[in-house]
């Protein structure tokens, strides 16, 4: 909890989170490394095949591991994700997506959100995360120790190949899809 809004970091990055909220996805629960969120799947955000877009569904397990991998208290962004989905889903289903963390080592993490439709396997996710350093937020500037941009939550997942930082993710495993192969 911080002392000031007497709420806990990752309540008060999801406060925050325009784009989440405007979606009506809601946290139900979280705590050290761990989310629980619920989105209701709405005529918008179905595709021309009439089932969800993948890209919500993404979009609902980022937001849950953004959550898990915030719940400790520094910032902290993804360095990159992976999704596999598993089953379709339809308008008018209730989603619900739990991370938990694998890993913390460093100012890296590992997590693992699975998205369910009751007890049905929709999605598994596999976030990558990164600490951003005090005082790196939002100043554009090299981290002396590892060439990474500081740029805060919003800048850091630009990041990559290209764009001035490390590639530091791991490969796609051969026989898996992921919505960057299909």
């Amino acid at each position: 909890m911080t002392q000031a809004t007497g709420r806990t970091p990752a309540e008060v990055m999801f406060a925050a989170d325009e784009a989440s909220r405007g979606l009506g996805i809601e946290l139900v629960e979280h705590g050290e490394g761990t989310a629980v969120l619920r989105m209701t799947v709405t005529p918008a955000m179905v595709n021309g095949h009439r089932i969800a877009h993948g890209g919500f569904l993404f979009l609902l397990a980022d937001t849950a591991f953004a959550c898990a991998c915030n719940s400790h208290g520094p910032v902290t962004v993804a360095a990159g994700a992976d999704i596999v989905f598993v089953a379709p889903a339809h308008e008018g289903d209730v989603l619900v997506a739990r991370a938990e963390e694998r890993a913390r080592y460093g100012r890296s993490g590992i997590y693992d959100v699975s998205v369910r439709r009751g007890e049905e396997l929709i999605a598994e996710f596999r976030g990558r995360s990164r600490s951003v350093r005090a005082g790196g937020g939002g100043s554009g500037t090299e981290d002396a120790e590892d060439g990474v941009r500081g740029e805060g939550a919003r800048g850091a997942r630009e990041d990559g190949p290209g764009r001035g930082g490390r590639d530091d993710t791991a490969r796609e495993t051969p026989g898996t899809t992921t919505k960057e192969s299909r």
